[in-house]
């Protein structure tokens, strides 16, 4: 709890945090607007594609340009301003940054960008949950073996999530469920970028005008969203996916508990200890009070009847049963948030969240009947979105995970509603992403061997 306190003490002592940030798109742009008010971080570059468009954004949320016209990274790291450029290596690779940020969105880039950076002695804050749903504990391998930290990013939902399971575990408290909540109907799954504006409630006006990107807008709509952030969830807090995909039961806060528990008990679970999402509409797409779409809850056991005691002693909202209690944080703040993240890896050398085993998955499913030739596009596109499933379920039979998903090109028909398999694709085999996860699926199926 004294996190600003430290940092603030590394700023006394000259001794800044030294970042490099990879990405200064959205996520990175409302880090970048916090960072002005962190003294004890030091963002010695940042690099994107669109160097222009980058320091349009560090512009836009309040830099002083002199602060961002470093002429080098050395040049960054001895007066405390920040070069901006387009070379992550050159970033990875120098010497005075001690944590990458990956901000890219790109998983497959996200991917190659964390193992150079451990490979140079480099902590990684991995905001590219993408590329966490479908490598997450080989990059926490990788970083193990090199001996840096691997972090998911604070601000997104599953670090939050994660620190919620693990303030309930800490209590001595028995984890049921953990979960995000979301904006969900059955038919959103079909939904493509060219639909995505009406189901969510904007013209395609409006969206033009706040230079909102359809694909990644349209991949939270179609569940894919959610099932990469369940997949994160359950390999950091050690919970199971269900067996044919997440739910989506609709509710408000004060539901979790009566939903959030096992089916035998009247809620949705298979069993206990296990992730989902809450819809925050009802069946005929009517809004529900008190929702938790932006956040996130865990819910958790009285298992003893003192414990039960307390809860009604003290007023707290359960189950009709009186035994499961949830708490939550009601919003994400996003990029706003990362600081958290920051501080964390720098001066406690712990991560906010990360992936400890391979227990879940998220599959690309046909969005519809996808013809031989086709080419798929990926997370939000037009032709698969993402479902989660237990990772065994997933390694053994052969499905290609969304993350490998994109401009790849099908062998066979595939029926809308099935996963696209390995055997569906003519995938390309010649990337860092691909290789790591073959590695893990291999160590996967020889642990369930055993």
């Amino acid at each position: 709890m004294n996190l600003f306190t430290q940092m603030q003490k590394r700023a006394e002592d000259g001794n800044p945090v030294r970042i490099g940030m990879i990405g200064a798109g959205k996520f990175g742009t409302m880090f970048l607007a916090q960072a002005l008010r962190l003294k004890g971080i030091h963002i010695v570059g940042v690099v994107d594609l669109h160097p222009d468009v980058a320091k349009s954004n560090m512009k836009l949320v309040g830099w002083d340009e002199a602060a961002y016209a470093a002429q080098s990274l050395n040049d960054a790291a001895q007066s405390g301003a920040t070069f901006v450029g387009d070379n992550w290596e050159a970033l990875v690779t120098h010497p005075d940054i001690e944590i990458i940020i990956e901000c890219t969105g790109n998983p497959l880039a996200a991917v190659t960008h964390c193992l150079a950076a451990f490979n140079h002695k480099k902590h990684i804050i991995n905001v590219t949950v993408e590329a966490d749903a479908f490598c997450g504990s080989g990059l926490a391998d990788k970083a193990r073996d090199a001996g840096v930290i691997y972090s998911m990013a604070y601000g997104d939902q599953p670090a939050l999530a994660c620190d919620l399971v693990d303030w309930a575990r800490t209590c001595g408290f028995s984890v049921v469920s953990a979960g995000r909540g979301h904006k969900w109907l059955p038919h959103y799954r079909q939904s493509t970028p060219d639909t995505v504006w009406d189901h969510w409630g904007l013209t395609a006006k409006q969206a033009k005008r706040g230079r909102l990107n359809p694909k990644m807008f349209n991949a939270f709509l179609d569940g894919s969203k959610p099932a990469i952030e369940s997949a994160a969830i359950a390999n950091a807090a050690g919970l199971d996916a269900p067996d044919n995909g997440l739910v989506f039961p609709p509710g408000g806060i004060d539901d979790v508990p009566n939903l959030m528990r096992p089916r035998s008990e009247g809620g949705v679970l298979d069993r206990k200890g296990m992730v989902d999402v809450v819809s925050c509409l009802t069946a005929d797409g009517a809004q529900i009070p008190h929702d938790i779409r932006k956040g996130v809850w865990v819910c958790f056991e009285g298992d003893t009847e003192y414990l039960r005691n307390c809860f009604e002693e003290y007023k707290v909202v359960t189950d009709d049963s009186g035994r499961y209690m949830c708490n939550y944080k009601r919003w994400h703040l996003i990029g706003l948030e990362l600081g958290v993240s920051v501080a964390s890896v720098g001066i406690r050398q712990e991560p906010t969240g990360v992936a400890r085993e391979f227990r879940a998955d998220v599959a690309a499913v046909a969005k519809r009947d996808l013809a031989k030739g086709e080419i798929l596009d990926g997370e939000g596109g037009y032709t698969v979105s993402g479902g989660l499933r237990p990772a065994a379920k997933s390694v053994a039979e052969g499905y290609v995970p969304l993350g490998l998903a994109h401009n790849v090109t099908l062998v066979k028909d595939v029926a809308a509603g099935e996963p696209v398999k390995w055997s569906d694709v003519e995938a390309d085999t010649n990337t860092d992403a691909y290789r790591l996860r073959r590695e893990m699926e291999v160590k996967l199926i020889a642990n369930v061997a055993v």
